[in-house]
């Protein structure tokens, strides 16, 4: 990518390339329990672990278009009464990242498209700031149902739904996961730990151990646009984790 248009792109992440400062490697972004608290879960997690591994093998062996309406038909929690539609995921299904994130707001609700809208417009440029198009990835859900009031996910919301996530990741075979948010990541690697102490590590996911790396999600940064530095910081680690495998 030339510099003009990578200083471009990190123009509309309020970011200048000439400001970018080395990590501080002992620095944490949130102490313990600042600005991003551990939902109280209404089972315990281990226990949503478990579950989610009973169901997995009910996909096992689906293809893209199988999965695609086995959600589209799906019961299996309370979600489904007031969903408007499903949200599946959307993009390559040859692609080497898969961006996950927590669970559909009211317009990807309502459009059946995850991360539209401003969010949906960040990501997009948080993406191409490390040389990607929003077409040459696969962005996804852990939920694929929008909770009432964007409250977050229960344990058994996301277990109930992880299989299907996980038969996404296996028929994708992505190269790297990225998870967008506090939510996102504490569900997919069953931990109540802060988003910063999960931030700037390898984490493994699933059977295939694929590479997963943890980072703000879009919304959030809106919100707080002086966390979007850390935000830029953990794609260049998450590009470098992917050009390693």
């Amino acid at each position: 990518m030339n510099s003009e248009l990578r200083r471009e792109y990190l123009a509309a992440l309020g970011l200048k390339a000439w400001t970018l400062r080395a990590r501080d490697a002992h620095a944490e972004p949130f102490a313990a329990g600042e600005s991003l608290p551990a939902p109280a879960p209404a089972m315990g997690r281990q226990q949503a672990r478990d579950l989610g591994e009973a169901r997995e093998a009910r996909e096992a062996g689906l293809d893209w278009d199988a999965l695609r309406a086995r959600v589209a038909a799906c019961t299996r929690c309370g979600l489904s009464a007031t969903r408007t539609q499903t949200v599946f995921g959307v993009g390559s299904q040859q692609a080497d990242w898969l961006i996950v994130g927590e669970a559909p707001g009211a317009e990807e609700d309502r459009r059946g498209e995850p991360f539209v809208g401003r969010a949906g417009q960040l990501l997009n440029s948080m993406l191409h700031a490390v040389g990607l198009a929003r077409e040459q990835v696969y962005i996804a859900n852990v939920l694929k149902c929008r909770p009432p009031g964007n409250r977050d996910p229960s344990p058994t919301e996301a277990a109930e739904c992880l299989p299907y996530l996980e038969q996404q990741i296996a028929l994708l075979k992505p190269k790297i996961m990225l998870a967008v948010g506090r939510i996102a990541a504490q569900n997919l690697l069953h931990t109540d730990k802060t988003l910063g102490s999960l931030r700037q590590q390898v984490h493994r996911f699933g059977a295939a151990s694929v590479p997963l790396v943890v980072t703000y999600h879009p919304a959030y940064l809106l919100r707080t646009p002086a966390d979007k530095r850390k935000a830029w910081e953990d794609l260049k680690f998450a590009r470098e984790v992917c050009s390693r495998v």
